[in-house]
């Protein structure tokens, strides 16, 4: 049952991970200074999704691993990029306000199903 757990933790990770690397501005990288890195709120928030990057990028990595130690890797493959799909998805829809159509919905209802089947045969 952690196993479970552990993957869809693992898919957080994932989700949060992509936004990092969607936000992440290498261009303005080259515009930090070092010395004022408390004095400018800018510079902080520069890092802010860097930071994120690898944070989550290492979280994601040891608990898919815990993952599949209890659930065969294929599997925890699958349920793992479901449950990211869907969760991103849901992001653009609701945080991001990116259109969604019927057929986008019925296919993710497809993955749903198919994640949940993956649990039942378990």
């Amino acid at each position: 049952m952690m196993s479970w757990l552990y993957v869809l933790i693992a898919s957080l990770c994932e989700i949060c991970w992509m936004y990092c690397l969607k936000y992440f501005k290498w261009r303005d990288l080259y515009s930090f200074r070092f010395n004022h890195l408390l004095l400018s709120k800018a510079n902080l928030l520069l890092l802010v999704p860097g930071f994120g990057y690898v944070l989550f990028g290492v979280g994601n990595i040891v608990f898919f691993s815990k993952a599949m130690h209890g659930i065969s890797a294929s599997k925890a493959f699958a349920i793992w990029m479901g449950v990211a799909l869907i969760g991103s998805k849901l992001v653009d829809s609701f945080l991001l306000k990116e259109a969604v159509t019927p057929m986008q919905l019925v296919f993710l209802g497809l993955i749903l199903i198919g994640v949940v089947g993956l649990k039942m045969v378990n």
